[in-house]
């Protein structure tokens, strides 16, 4: 009971904050820091499957139409344009986590750090608020630029989501290509994520801690709750309250340096 209760709570956990602008990766940090539940290799990797069938299941119809245009070697129809567009977005988002992953690691493990990143999330955040939208066409700079901050998120407190999406707003992009691009990009992020982690930890999996059983059941209430919360950041984005998460970001920071100024 002891770990299906733990699998539950980092399903929870993972499923909200993987997509809502509020780092996941800084509350599992926080998480295992203050109530010291860790998730299991096993399930880390687990959680990356699911997250990437979150992403194809949202914008399956998206996708198809990508893959098709992919098929038809078609580079010049709208959806067409977003093959080129996920490819460079895609390169500063690799070289980033390759260079920098490690140092980042070791970096952001603590309390205060982290506290700083959400502080920075946080006014990334609030400067959506006053954006105008200009025009719909993405170009290569705007994708890499996009792809820029998606590499960036790698830090514990840095949310992915709201950087790319708080990103693609400040370049004057609308909202609805803002949003469906960002996740877009995150799909190859995602599976390299996922075949890292598989090559760095396939040791280790063996000898996870946690069943399987435990494991389905974690990365099940993950997908439930990320489908749905990846529903509610749509509808917030359109209707231009992504900036209200700063607030969040900014009680998370000042919790966290209150905690380590007492000692926590």
């Amino acid at each position: 009971m002891e770990q299906i209760l733990k699998t539950i709570i980092l399903g929870i956990i993972q499923g909200i904050t993987e997509w809502l602008p509020i780092s996941s990766t800084g509350h599992l940090k926080i998480t295992e820091q203050y109530l010291g539940l860790k998730a299991p290799i096993l399930f880390d990797v687990t959680l990356h499957i699911g997250t990437l069938i979150v992403v194809l299941a949202f914008f399956r119809k998206d996708i198809l139409e990508i893959l098709k245009a992919l098929k038809n070697l078609d580079f010049k129809t709208e959806t067409g344009r977003l093959i080129p567009l996920i490819t460079v977005g895609t390169i500063p988002t690799a070289l980033i986590g390759l260079i920098f992953g490690t140092p980042i690691e070791n970096t952001f493990k603590t309390a205060t750090p982290i506290a700083a990143a959400f502080i920075t999330c946080g006014l990334i955040l609030y400067s959506t608020k006053t954006t105008k939208e200009k025009t719909g066409k993405i170009t290569y700079l705007d994708a890499i630029l996009i792809g820029t901050a998606q590499g960036i998120a790698i830090i514990p407190g840095m949310s992915r989501s709201g950087t790319t999406i708080a990103t693609a707003l400040l370049l004057g992009i609308k909202r609805e290509k803002a949003f469906k691009f960002s996740f877009l990009l995150s799909i190859p992020a995602i599976i390299g994520a996922f075949t890292l982690k598989l090559y760095e930890e396939q040791s280790q999996l063996t000898t996870s801690s946690i069943g399987w059983t435990e494991t389905i059941l974690g990365a099940a209430i993950a997908m439930i709750v990320g489908y749905l919360a990846l529903k509610l950041l749509w509808k917030i984005t359109a209707k231009r309250k992504l900036h209200l998460f700063a607030f969040y970001c900014w009680t998370i920071a000042i919790i966290l340096i209150v905690l380590t100024a007492y000692g926590f």
